[in-house]
């Protein structure tokens, strides 16, 4: 079943490679990736600034769709836009701790890890074997965002390596999202 809103990727570091689960929606859906400027150097205020760019060409509130530090993109961001009822929802999938001390120094400008609630309605799925971010530290996060907590189990990193192909328990996830 389509979803009544756009859906917005937000890739991590890096960007979602072609087996990715966000990339493989963006090819079966339609979905709609939104590119950075530089996905190996992230600067926090340049992705926040390309995410409110994106959202203002944009007719209705959309739902987001975040892997990694996407997730952290998208809790900065909702702490200092004013465009925050541009997003009817957010799944926010596999937050990494960039502020654990062997984060690399690439996300150095992401060590600050935003807290505040998010103003829009929110599920975060984690793992319990994420290399990246440990399950109490994901959860924690999810606490602060004001986010329901999904638990994928042992899912590594819950990308590509992960196998979950087009992923349809994280669409279905996605469409609980959507506001009554």
């Amino acid at each position: 079943m389509p979803l009544p809103h756009r859906v917005l990727l937000l890739p991590g570091w890096q960007d979602s490679g072609p087996g990715h689960w966000q990339s493989l929606w963006e090819a079966e859906h339609g979905f709609e990736r939104v590119q950075q400027a530089d996905w190996f150097w992230p600067k926090r205020g340049d992705w926040s600034a390309r995410l409110d760019e994106v959202l203002l060409a944009e007719p209705a509130p959309v739902l987001l769709a975040a892997h990694s530090l996407g997730c952290q993109l998208v809790a900065h961001w909702a702490m200092h836009s004013a465009h925050t009822a541009r997003v009817a929802g957010a799944l926010l999938v596999a937050p990494p701790d960039t502020a654990h001390p062997d984060a690399p120094p690439q996300l150095a400008p992401w060590r600050d890890i935003a807290r505040g609630r998010l103003p829009f309605g929110a599920i975060t799925v984690i793992s319990s074997d994420d290399p990246f971010c440990a399950p109490e530290r994901a959860r924690a996060m999810a606490t602060d965002w004001g986010a329901e907590v999904v638990d994928a189990g042992p899912r590594g990193h819950l990308n590509a390596a992960s196998g979950l192909g087009s992923w349809p328990e994280g669409l279905a996830l996605l469409h609980t999202l959507v506001p009554a």
